[in-house]
């Protein structure tokens, strides 16, 4: 009986020991983690990289890409959207400014919705870094059917602006654009507003400014570039010498013409 008690116990003992170990054992081995995070927290060894997978970067970095804003090229003035007086019946006219805020040479060109009751002068050109364009946009105001006047409302009419990077001063043409495709870009789209041209407003005020602008830039191009030089005529004599020469013999004729007499 004394044996057996004395084995009862001691297989108790060798329990709570084990107990002990096994707690002993879990506790050193989360500080060892605890340790070995705090190591590389303050500038222990970094875990080696994981394998790259390309296919999945260039995915995430495709997606990133796409909401992104887009990089502008050109500014705006007005920025999305293009005024005209409300003039049923009348073909009317609205103005926009385009700069070229890039470092690059930048063509654009308009597109519309209603190519047959609008047009754009000019349709399209290339502008040089910091250049900047007022472009005339034309369309014709039809009647409302219900006799409502949708002034200060927008149209089911719009105007878009693709631009694209050129290498350096060119003509502008239209197939610019048909060529390289893949690096066109959409600039802006801009809705249609209507004003009231009997009631004053800032945007009206401002859009009178831009058409005056535009014509009078439309009329410095038509006038042919002054020329500061000397005037070439017949054989390569200047004029001023020309009617020196004349002068002196008009005169000689009137002092021979007194001898004679």
């Amino acid at each position: 009986m004394a044996v057996a008690e004395q084995t009862r116990h001691a297989s108790s003992e060798g329990k709570v020991w084990g107990l002990f170990k096994s707690a002993f054992r879990n506790e050193s081995a989360s500080a060892s983690s605890s340790s070995s995070m705090n190591i590389h927290h303050y500038g222990g060894n970094p875990p080696l990289p994981e394998p790259s997978h390309p296919q999945g970067s260039n995915s995430v970095s495709s997606v990133a890409k796409s909401l992104l804003p887009a990089r502008r090229r050109l500014k705006l003035d007005p920025s999305n959207k293009l005024y005209f007086p409300y003039e049923p019946g009348k073909q009317v006219r609205s103005a926009i400014k385009i700069k070229n805020i890039s470092k690059s040479h930048v063509a654009f060109k308009f597109q519309t919705t209603a190519p047959k009751s609008c047009f754009m002068r000019p349709p399209g050109a290339i502008l040089a870094p910091g250049e900047s364009i007022i472009a005339t946009v034309f369309k014709f105001v039809e009647h409302p059917e219900n006799n409502e006047k949708p002034v200060n409302q927008k149209s089911k009419v719009k105007f878009k602006i693709m631009c694209l990077k050129v290498a350096g001063p060119m003509d502008y043409v239209p197939e610019l654009f048909d060529e390289q495709k893949d690096q066109v870009a959409v600039e802006q789209i801009l809705r249609v507003v209507f004003l009231d041209p009997e009631r004053p407003s800032p945007a009206l005020e401002k859009l009178k400014c831009q058409l005056a602008d535009a014509d009078a830039a439309v009329e410095a191009r038509k006038k042919p570039p002054e020329d500061t030089g000397p005037k070439i005529i017949g054989e390569g004599l200047v004029i001023d010498e020309w009617k020196e020469r004349r002068e002196r013999y008009l005169a000689r004729q009137q002092v021979e013409g007194v001898d004679s007499a």
